[in-house]
Order: C-alpha cells, then sequence, then structure tokens
C-alpha cells in the first residue's frame, strides 16, 4: 500500500486527498456555473469577476507585496534580538490584511456610495461606516501589538535554564 501511495505522489505531486480537495472544489465551482448560466446578469457577473481577476494581479498583487518587501527589508535590517524572539511581522500582517478587506468589503459605505439603495434595502439611514472602519482597524493593530509585546516579554521555554541541578 505504500508503495502505491509513493507512487502516487510521485506521478500527481502531492497526496490523495489533495486530488479529492481540488476535484471537489472544481465540481463545486462548475455546480455554480451551471446555476448562474440561466441568469439574465450572467455576464455582468462574468466581467466583474475577470475585472476583480485582473485588478488583484496587475493592481493589488504588486502594491501588497511591495508593501511586504518594504516591511521585511525594514525588520530585518534593525532587528538586533536574537532570531529566538518573536518576529513583528505577522503582528502587522494580520491586522493591516483583515483591515484591507474590511475596506474592500464595506467601501461603498466608507465611500458613502448607494445611500438609496441601502435605505431601500434595510430601511435603515446609513451610519458612518468611515468612522467604525478606522475603529475596527485601529482596534485590530493595537489587539496584534498587544499579542507582540505579550509575546516577547514572555520567556522562551527552551531558553529558561534548569536550576533543579
Amino acid at each position: 500500500m505504500r508503495e502505491l501511495s509513493a507512487r502516487f505522489r510521485t506521478g500527481y505531486g502531492s497526496s490523495p486527498r489533495h486530488l479529492l480537495l481540488v476535484v471537489g472544489a472544481f465540481a463545486v465551482t462548475a455546480w455554480i456555473v451551471l446555476r448562474l448560466a440561466g441568469e439574465p446578469t450572467a455576464g455582468r457577473m462574468l466581467l466583474w469577476f475577470v475585472g476583480a481577476a485582473v485588478a488583484h494581479d496587475f493592481v493589488l498583487f504588486p502594491v501588497y507585496a511591495l508593501a511586504d518587501r518594504t516591511l521585511r527589508r525594514t525588520v530585518d535590517a534593525r532587528r538586533a534580538a536574537p532570531r529566538s524572539r518573536p518576529s513583528v511581522l505577522n503582528h502587522v500582517r494580520f491586522p493591516a490584511l483583515a483591515s484591507g478587506l474590511l475596506f474592500l468589503v464595506y467601501l461603498p459605505g466608507i465611500l458613502r456610495q448607494g445611500r438609496d439603495t441601502y435605505l431601500a434595502a434595510t430601511g435603515l439611514h446609513r451610519q458612518s461606516y468611515l468612522t467604525r472602519w478606522l475603529l475596527v482597524s485601529a482596534a485590530l493593530f493595537l489587539l496584534s501589538g498587544a499579542w507582540y509585546v505579550l509575546r516577547r516579554a514572555r520567556p522562551r521555554q527552551g531558553s529558561r535554564q534548569d536550576s533543579s541541578g
């Protein structure tokens, strides 16, 4: 059985579970495409999907890759602590990613667009999305910073000296 699994991994490049998950993802995607094929707005949805992919690949990805590279160089250049200390990189990356995703999801509300549509759909008047987004972003960065400080203050288990001798 192990030989068969090793031969499969050599031929396919990954485990059978990976192949099963990929086939499942394609099956779900095919089902969604078939459901949308009869929709009168399917062409517009396809256009938005392709536009989003192009905008991500040619605009957003280079911007956040450059920002990450700059952050990494800055952190590596200033890093004087030994490698056993936690890095600040992921404590900046996570809140920045979460804040960016929230910005993209709530962009019309943050820019105060679609006020009449929002009122017609919900029956509510639009509140200040910009203020809420800024507060949530600040909270994410504060929590991540506090977590980083706690991780740096906590001594590593491997670096403790054994005093039982």
